[in-house]
């Protein structure tokens, strides 16, 4: 009884950990814009980006300014922007494949 129990409980062990590094396997990273505006330039999908590279501008009474960079080094998955949207600040804008 105590060896089932104990085998069971190794299988269990087996299938979190499995499970665990499927879903931290080459997470999508979501990046949200610090500003609000009119988006007037936007990085392009499949692009290799840094931490700190801008990723999209917008216009603003001073001229154009970044509104979202990169938090994570990655390849940009998806842009959920496109130039003369309006976007606002925390909304999400562009996603980040990350190699981890």
């Amino acid at each position: 009884m105590f060896r089932k129990k104990m085998l069971i409980a190794v299988i269990a062990g087996l299938l979190i950990i499995a499970g665990s590094l499927l879903v931290t396997a080459n997470p999508v990273v979501d990046q949200r814009g610090a500003l609000s505006g009119e988006v007037i330039s936007l990085v392009a999908v499949g692009a290799a980006v840094r931490e700190g590279d801008p990723l999209v501008q917008v216009k603003t009474l001073t001229g154009p300014v970044t509104a979202a960079r990169a938090t994570t080094d990655g390849v940009v998955a998806e842009v959920i922007v496109k130039i003369g949207d309006c976007i606002k600040i925390d909304d999400v804008v562009v996603r980040i494949k990350t190699g981890k």
